[in-house]
C-alpha cells in the first residue's frame, strides 16, 4: 500500500502553524512586557535583593518653665538576625542568649526561622549592643535606637505621660503633643545576592531621620518639686487615699505645678506604685489596675466641690445684683427649703451676720438664700455663663465634664444644694480656671501647659497661643470678690492660710462623698496671692483623710506652706507692715 505523504505533511503544517503562532505570542507578550513593563518588573527585582532596616528619629525634647530637660532620650539598641547570612547558627545562638539574657529554645527558633530579618530583641542597652558587635556574628545586625527616659523618675508623672515601645505617647502631654515630638524615621538600603548576602556594605543606602521637635513647657519642676513633697506629707500624716494640687498663673492659665499622689515612675511605668498581689489577676484586672494609678484626677474625676464653690454662687449673687454686701441674713443653724432642713456645719447657727461675715463663716443658710433669690434661671445662665457647662480645654486628653441638674429638673431644693456645692459635681481643673476668670478681672482663660516649640536647631517654630474667653463678671464684681476672699483669710475660716507679709485669698471647703452614710470627706483650700492682684492661685483637695477633716483645718495650712516656699521664689515679695514703714 503506497503511504498518503499528503495527509502526513497536512499534520506536520498544522503542527508547526501552531508551534509558530504560540511562539508569536509569547514573542509578543515579552516584547509588551520588555517595552511597557519593563519598570515595574525592574523594580520588583530590585526588590528581591534589598533588605530595608528602619532608623529610629530621636523624639523631641520636654522642657519645663527653666529650661531644664524633663523628657530626654537615651540611645538603645535592636538586635536581629538575617537568616540567609548566617554562618553558624549555633554560636550566634549561644552568643546571643548569653549577652541578651534570653532562653536558647526561644533564641533558636528566631535564629532558625526562614524570614528577611528576625527581631530577637529591642531596647537593649547600649553597652550590651556593642559587646554583641564585638563578636562580628555573621546574619546580626545591631541597630541604635532610643528609648525614652525621665530624669526627674515620678515627678509630674500624671502630666508628662510616657511613651510605648515604638516611642509612640501613651498618655498626658507625650500623646497630647505626638505629633510635634514623634519625628520622622529614617532606613537603612543594602543590596544582596540571590542567597540574600550583603554584596557591598559600602553601597549602603541611607535615608536619615529627622529628629522631633522640642516642647516648651509652664510646669516649673522646682515648684512641682515642692509641692509634691507639701502633697506626700499631708497624704502620710491624714492617711488619705490620694491628694491633688494645681498651682496656677490665674492671668494667662499657664500651669506651674500639677501633683498627684501617689504617682508613679515614668522609667518603669507598667509596675503598680502599690504593694498588690496580682498573681491571682487575669489580664483585664491588671490593666485596670494601671489605668487607675495613670489616672489625673485633677482632670479625669469629678466631685462635689461643697464650700469652694461658693466663691462662684457669691459672684453670680453680686453680679445679678440680687445680694449686696451689707445684707443680713440669721442663722440658726439651718434652713427649710420645702420640706427639708439643710443643716449649716455650725449647728448651734451663726446668728446675725451680713453678706461678708457669712462668706468669711461659710455659712451655707446664707449661700441658700443666695440661691433662692437667683432662681433656677439665672443660676443655670451662670453656669453657662462662667464655662461651668463645657470643658475647660487644658492640653492634657481625657478632661471629664461637669455633672449637673437639668434646668427643667431643678427645684428648690436642688437649687439650695447647688449653691453652696453639692448635689453636682465637677472637675478641680475647672473649679480653680472659673475661680481665676473670677478674681482676675472677670475674663474667661485657659488652663495649658505647653508654651512653644523649637526645632533641633532651638529655632522656635511656633509660639502657641491660648484662648481668652469673654468677660464672665465685671471688674467690679472680681475686685469685690478679692477683698471678700482676703477677708476669708485675714479672719475667717481660711484664716489657717494666712501668711504674713503676703496679703492672701482663699476659701476653704469640706466636701461630704457618697454615700452620705459612710462619713467619707473631701477637704479642700483654693487660695490666691497677692489678693489685691493675684500672681498665683492654688487648689488642694485631700481625699478621704483620717481624723479630722476639715478644709480649713488640714488642706488651708498646707496652701499656707506652699505659698511661703514659691511666692518669693517667683519674684512676688512682702509687703511692709505699716509701723515698720513709719520706723525706717
Amino acid at each position: 500500500m503506497v503511504p498518503n505523504y499528503t495527509y502526513h505533511r497536512l499534520k506536520i503544517l498544522i503542527v508547526f502553524i501552531v508551534c509558530l503562532t504560540g511562539f508569536g505570542i509569547l514573542m509578543g507578550r515579552l516584547g509588551y512586557l520588555m517595552l511597557f513593563q519593563s519598570a515595574h518588573y525592574t523594580a520588583l527585582a530590585e526588590e528581591l535583593h534589598e533588605r530595608e532596616r528602619s532608623i529610629k528619629a530621636a523624639r523631641g525634647r520636654i522642657y519645663d518653665a527653666n529650661g531644664t530637660v524633663i523628657a530626654d532620650n537615651r540611645t538603645v539598641c535592636t538586635v536581629s538576625v538575617i537568616h540567609s547570612q548566617i554562618s553558624d547558627a549555633d554560636e550566634v545562638v549561644k552568643v546571643l542568649s548569653e549577652q541578651l539574657e534570653l532562653d536558647e529554645v526561644s533564641v533558636r527558633k528566631k535564629v532558625e526561622k526562614i524570614s528577611s530579618r528576625e527581631i530577637i530583641k529591642s531596647n537593649v542597652d547600649k553597652a550590651v549592643g556593642d559587646a554583641i558587635r564585638v563578636f562580628e556574628l555573621d546574619g546580626v545586625k545591631v541597630d541604635e535606637d532610643y528609648k525614652r527616659y525621665y530624669p526627674f523618675g515620678s515627678l509630674a508623672s500624671k502630666v508628662l505621660g510616657f511613651t510605648g515601645g515604638d516611642n509612640q505617647g501613651i498618655i498626658g502631654l507625650e500623646v497630647k503633643y505626638e505629633n510635634y515630638l514623634k519625628g520622622q524615621n529614617g532606613m537603612i538600603l543594602t543590596q544582596t545576592d540571590a542567597r540574600g548576602v550583603e554584596i557591598d556594605a559600602a553601597a549602603e543606602g541611607r535615608i536619615e531621620p529627622v529628629d522631633g521637635n522640642s516642647l516648651y513647657l509652664s510646669l516649673d519642676m522646682n515648684i512641682q518639686k515642692f509641692v509634691e513633697q507639701e502633697a506626700r506629707k499631708v497624704m502620710e500624716q491624714k492617711q488619705a487615699k490620694k491628694v491633688s494640687v494645681i498651682v496656677m498663673n490665674p492671668k494667662n492659665g499657664e500651669i506651674y505645678a500639677m501633683v498627684n499622689v501617689p504617682e508613679f515612675d515614668l522609667n518603669d511605668p507598667f509596675t503598680l506604685n502599690v504593694p498588690i498581689d496580682t498573681s491571682s489577676m487575669n489580664s483585664e484586672e491588671k490593666q485596670e489596675l494601671l489605668n487607675q494609678m495613670w489616672r489625673n484626677p485633677c482632670i479625669n474625676d469629678t466631685y462635689e466641690p461643697g464650700s469652694t464653690f461658693k466663691i462662684i454662687t457669691a459672684a453670680a449673687g453680686l453680679e445679678e445684683g440680687v445680694v449686696s454686701l451689707t445684707d443680713t441674713f440669721h442663722c440658726p443653724g439651718y434652713r427649710i427649703v420645702e420640706d427639708r432642713r439643710i443643716h449649716c456645719h455650725k449647728v448651734a447657727g451663726h446668728g446675725s451676720e451680713t453678706f461678708v461675715q457669712g462668706v468669711m463663716n461659710s455659712c451655707n443658710p446664707v449661700f441658700i438664700e443666695v440661691g433662692l433669690r437667683l432662681g433656677v434661671e439665672n443660676m443655670c445662665r451662670y453656669f453657662n455663663q462662667f464655662g461651668l457647662l463645657s470643658r475647660t480645654g487644658i492640653d492634657l486628653p481625657g478632661e471629664a465634664g461637669t455633672i449637673m441638674h437639668k434646668a427643667e429638673n431643678m427645684g428648690e431644693v436642688e437649687l439650695a444644694t447647688v449653691s453652696f456645692g453639692q448635689s453636682f459635681q465637677i472637675t478641680p481643673i475647672q473649679l480653680i480656671t472659673t475661680a481665676s476668670s473670677i478674681i482676675n478681672g472677670g475674663i474667661r482663660i485657659t488652663p495649658h501647659f505647653a508654651v512653644e516649640v523649637r526645632n533641633s536647631e532651638e529655632t522656635v517654630i511656633e509660639k502657641l497661643s491660648w484662648e481668652t474667653g469673654e468677660r464672665i463678671v465685671s471688674e467690679e464684681t472680681s475686685e469685690t470678690m478679692r477683698n471678700i476672699l482676703e477677708q476669708v483669710v485675714a479672719e475667717g475660716t481660711g484664716h489657717r492660710a494666712y501668711l504674713e507679709g503676703y496679703r492672701i485669698g482663699g476659701k476653704t471647703a469640706t466636701s461630704e462623698k457618697l454615700p452620705r452614710s459612710e462619713n467619707r470627706y473631701i477637704a479642700s483650700f483654693i487660695g490666691f496671692a497677692p489678693a489685691d492682684d493675684p500672681e498665683v492661685i492654688a487648689l488642694i483637695t485631700i481625699d478621704e483623710p483620717q481624723g479630722i477633716y476639715y478644709g480649713g483645718t488640714i488642706a488651708a495650712p498646707v496652701v499656707s506652706n506652699i505659698f511661703d516656699n514659691i511666692l518669693p521664689y517667683l519674684g512676688i515679695e512682702k509687703e511692709e507692715l505699716p509701723e515698720e514703714s513709719s520706723e525706717n
